[in-house]
């Protein structure tokens, strides 16, 4: 009996050692859908993880958050975790039914990039960029607003400067000088079309600036949607995108650039979507290497309940304060 006794516990010790080690080495694939202006720094977050964890493989796909969080909700492709530029996204695309979470982990503010090539770049500063814009010849674009929160933040960002600069009507005759063709779906596919000195200015976040070595106007607090101090003034910007259904529109309202992130309810592999997110979330982890790269975190991140919260797996509850 005490033999039997003594294998049986032993049996159980190994059994929750082997669970343990389970737990601690998470493996498998994860699919990410995110934001292309994470594409740098989740690079990087990716390869420290991996490194880390070597039997986990972050499958990562970017592009505009509202077409990444559409592929999830209206395509039924499958993700395990969603990024977004915009917080928002997740809120009316996938909140409730596809996840129960929206964690603001970052904030950002919008720039105009350009390059030595660009035509006045010896001129423009933070004053005269809107004469700039509406000046015949200079070529300027900015991304898709109906796909890309970046696009309709531009834009946003056109409205802003038209009360702030008084310059009567700026908005109407600045978007009568950037075509159609300008418009690309995502912000950072502008980046070439700079590079290649085939467009002289584009709206960019300034992390993304920052990662891809541009140079770029700051704009006042007042109007970058980077101070949430601001919101109250961000809010008289409204532009209309594509809603859900076909012939629909979504009013956006201006606010403070926010990200969230998400951990989706039917993820193939919840493990270890929630280790890349606690590494992700850590201080000098994941939002480290945001910082790094032009990114402001939250540290620590948020969630705006307390219900929001007690749905969060306990690796992640200590990465997150309930803050509006």
């Amino acid at each position: 009996m005490k033999l039997r006794f003594s294998l049986c516990i032993l049996a159980v010790f190994s059994l929750l050692v082997f669970s343990s080690q389970a737990m601690a080495e998470p493996a498998g694939k994860v699919a990410i859908f995110h934001a292309g202006s994470l594409s740098v720094p989740f690079a990087e977050i990716e390869k420290n993880f991996e490194q880390k964890y070597p039997k986990v493989d972050i499958q990562r796909e970017s592009g505009g958050s509202t077409k990444m969080a559409r592929l999830i909700s209206e395509v039924g492709k499958p993700a395990d975790i969603m990024a977004s530029a915009d917080y928002t996204v997740i809120d009316k695309n996938l909140l409730g039914k596809f996840t129960d979470m929206n964690i603001r982990f970052a904030t950002n503010q919008l720039v105009l990039c350009y390059t030595d090539q660009s035509r006045l770049a010896d001129k423009i500063n933070d004053k005269n960029w809107p004469e700039i814009l509406m000046t015949e010849g200079v070529v300027w674009g900015h991304s898709d607003p109906n796909l890309d929160p970046c696009g309709y933040r531009s834009l946003m960002v056109l409205q802003l400067a038209e009360s702030y600069y008084n310059i009567p009507d700026f908005y109407n005759k600045a978007i009568a000088n950037r075509p159609q063709k300008n418009v690309r779906p995502k912000s950072v596919e502008l980046i070439s079309l700079l590079k290649t000195g085939n467009m002289d200015y584009a709206w960019e976040y300034l992390s993304v600036a920052v990662q891809h070595d541009l140079k770029y106007v700051v704009l006042p607090d007042e109007i970058n949607l980077g101070n949430y101090n601001y919101d109250s003034n961000y809010q008289n910007a409204r532009v209309e995108v594509s809603g859900k259904k076909p012939g629909t529109t979504i009013t956006r309202t201006g606010k403070s650039c926010t990200y969230g992130i998400c951990l989706i309810k039917d993820s193939q592999n919840p493990e270890a979507a929630t280790a890349f997110m606690e590494y992700l979330m850590d201080p000098e982890g994941g939002l480290k290497i945001l910082q790094d790269m032009g990114q402001p975190p939250f540290v620590p991140c948020r969630v705006p309940t307390q219900e929001m919260y007690d749905k969060l797996p306990a690796g992640l509850k200590e990465l997150v304060e309930i803050k509006k």
